[in-house]
């Protein structure tokens, strides 16, 4: 088989990649050139390279989705604790301010506490609280792994 000699540039940093590539797979610089312009130039490999970056961005849509969707519960339900809270709470004398303060302090270290542990076990709030709603769904997590779409 007779082969074209090419003498190319590169980058310096793409030549030291290049062939410590080949020294660990143990082939030459040369095919590994020849592999990867004969997959660009391959009809084929344009229609598949854009299949999967289609299905790459379908893949971060519905996890941008799923974002947006969480983020949107976390700025209800902290609208509706704020309108809650403020609307029960009644002010504080003066004269009571500084035990208020300090009680304050230790619930909010307890909430840390509470926190942490909760987000030790791996569990969200919000599917905790989507599993009490529909106990039967079949959530996000695993129709992800399928490659399924929600």
């Amino acid at each position: 088989m007779s082969r074209a000699r090419l003498n190319l540039f590169i980058q310096p940093e793409h030549a030291k990649r290049l062939n410590e590539l080949a020294i660990k797979k143990g082939v030459s610089k040369s095919s590994i050139i020849a592999a990867a312009l004969a997959s660009w130039l391959s009809p084929d490999s344009g229609d598949q390279r854009e299949a999967a970056i289609a299905k790459r961005l379908d893949r971060l849509s519905r996890q941008f989705e799923r974002l947006e969707r969480d983020q949107n519960i976390l700025i209800e339900t902290m609208a509706l604790y704020v309108r809650y809270y403020l609307t029960v709470s009644t002010p504080v004398p003066e004269a009571h301010q500084d035990a208020a303060r300090s009680q304050g302090k230790l619930r909010f270290a307890q909430f840390i506490e509470q926190l942490g542990r909760h987000l030790q076990r791996g569990r969200s709030l919000v599917r905790d609280v989507q599993e009490e709603i529909q106990p039967d769904a079949q959530w996000l997590d695993s129709s992800e792994a399928s490659g399924e779409q929600p």
